[in-house]
């Protein structure tokens, strides 16, 4: 399969996808249907490795593949993304980890919730984990789960950060998403009862994406190489554009056939004009630096070079820029959509309003804090942060 043929494959389901958008919401996860068409479109492979079945593609491709997802059905975009870019994480794991996980089954998915929420103790031969993951999306889908946690030495001080990978067996899902947007990712918690992950199912999230990750001897890639920060988040921001192109698209169709109490067309209104173009330009702003620094990030990891920190700071500071610019387009439109698109029921615009406003509180879209760090470096100051 070739990253032309994943990309037709996900314009051909879109239809589909755009009609199964209402279902998905009414049963808070996405249809099992959906997921095995995604799987056969090669969607889940992009971000896999070579050495078990994946394309170990162009990010570009993979994210294009979300902004096409995210048009056609929010909570679809979003699971993709997630499930999709953690094949990449677990590509960072060393050899006996990824056997584990696709040696006997290459569709084999793997969710996430990075946060670090429970209990992590160091034992003998690997860590003992236990408590409570929310944000778990696309989990009912998956095999296994990453979940984030703390070391902390005797003083209970953090000095260490981690990913820890589980097979299914050793945890529960319970579900409790019932959000207002986002209504059909799933994002259900993961509950882990004194769990043992032996110590090659673990690794330090500051070796992400760096030279010292073991997965590198197994998987040679180029975009294995890549930065962790600009990975994780530009695979949040990419279906939050593709939902704001869906609220533009819904609301052109809506505005060209709807008649105004005064009895006026709304398409004769030239304000409506004007926040159509305003629209428009936002969207395809967002997309427009989102695509432009991602590969010119895989430029320079292809070349065999280290990413710039302005480069880096660049990324993230577009990344929010993204979404910042995607939920203003969908509110210009929102507001100026009339009372028909706040009834309940299959509404385009409506959908979208609420996903990309429930996307934007994911922690990668905090605006100011990504901002500030460009700023520093612009500056000559010292940055530190994990998702750059």
């Amino acid at each position: 399969m070739t990253y032309h043929e994943v990309l037709t494959a996900v314009h051909a389901l879109a239809p589909a996808l755009r009609e199964r958008a209402e279902h998905a919401e009414s049963l808070c996860r996405i249809p099992e249907a959906t997921i095995k068409e995604l799987a056969a479109a090669g969607v889940f492979r992009l971000l896999q490795p070579r050495a078990h079945g994946g394309l170990a593609a162009d990010p570009a491709v993979f994210y294009q593949a979300l902004r096409e997802l995210g048009r056609a059905c929010g909570s679809t975009g979003w699971v993709a993304g997630v499930l999709g870019v953690n094949s990449w994480i677990v590509a960072q794991f060393d050899a006996r980890t990824q056997d584990e996980v696709w040696g006997g089954e290459p569709s084999t998915l793997i969710a996430s919730s990075q946060a670090p929420m429970g209990t992590v103790t160091p034992v003998d031969g690997g860590f003992q984990l236990s408590g409570r993951w929310s944000f778990a999306s696309g989990c009912d889908h998956a095999q296994w789960v990453l979940l984030g946690g703390l070391i902390r030495d005797d003083d209970g001080k953090p000095v260490d950060m981690r990913l820890f990978l589980l097979p299914r067996a050793d945890y529960t899902i319970e579900r409790v998403w019932d959000t207002v947007g986002l209504r059909g990712t799933g994002s259900n918690d993961i509950v882990v009862h004194d769990a043992f992950v032996p110590a090659h199912r673990s690794i330090a999230t500051a070796l992400m994406g760096t030279g010292s990750c073991p997965g590198h001897t197994t998987n040679p890639e180029a975009v294995f190489r890549l930065p962790m920060g600009p990975v994780l988040t530009t695979s949040i921001s990419a279906p939050i554009v593709g939902m704001a192109e869906a609220a533009y698209a819904g609301y052109l169709e809506a505005t060209r056939e709807r008649i105004r109490v005064t009895g006026t067309r709304a398409a004769d209104d030239p304000f409506a004009h004007v926040r159509i173009g305003r629209a428009a330009s936002e969207i395809d702003a967002a997309w427009l630096q989102l695509t432009h620094n991602i590969r010119e990030l895989y430029d320079v990891v292809q070349s065999g070079a280290e990413p710039a920190l302005s480069l880096r700071t660049r990324l993230r500071r577009d990344q929010v820029r993204a979404t910042e610019r995607a939920v203003y387009a969908v509110e210009l439109l929102m507001e100026n959509a009339g009372g028909g698109a706040m009834r309940r029921g299959d509404n385009v615009v409506q959908r979208a309003w609420r996903d990309v406003r429930t996307g934007r509180g994911h922690v990668t879209n905090d605006p100011e804090r990504s901002l500030a760090l460009f700023g520093r470096d612009a500056l000559g100051l010292d940055v530190h942060d994990l998702m750059l």
